[in-house]
């Protein structure tokens, strides 16, 4: 029998975007910091707010793709919007320091 999580959507979000691993980098989105919203309508609709290392970024659409199969593997998603930002800009900075020490960046 599985356990109930019960923890909040956002964090379940979170980790099974762990997954998400961009392939340049080989680093997930959580970590690399291009993660700035998750929210979870009443109705099922589930809106990531998003950034990439670059605009034109020609990973997008796998990104896209790999996001929306990690989300609705959730029964309360119905829908996926992939909301994506460049404002706030994304830098090193928002890497998680487990990361930044897998690149090599001190």
């Amino acid at each position: 029998m599985s356990e109930v999580d019960n923890r909040p959507f956002k964090e379940k979000a979170l980790d099974v975007l762990e997954n998400v691993i961009d392939p340049e980098l080989g680093i997930d989105i959580v970590n690399l910091g291009l993660i700035y919203g998750i929210e979870l309508d009443d109705k099922g609709l589930c809106t990531l707010t998003m950034t990439l290392t670059i605009a034109g970024c020609p990973l997008t659409d796998y990104l896209n793709e790999a996001i929306r199969e990690e989300l609705t593997g959730f029964d309360e998603v119905k829908d996926v919007y992939i909301n994506v930002v460049f404002e706030p800009a994304w830098s090193i900075d928002k890497m998680s320091r487990e990361a930044k020490l897998e690149l090599g960046i001190h």
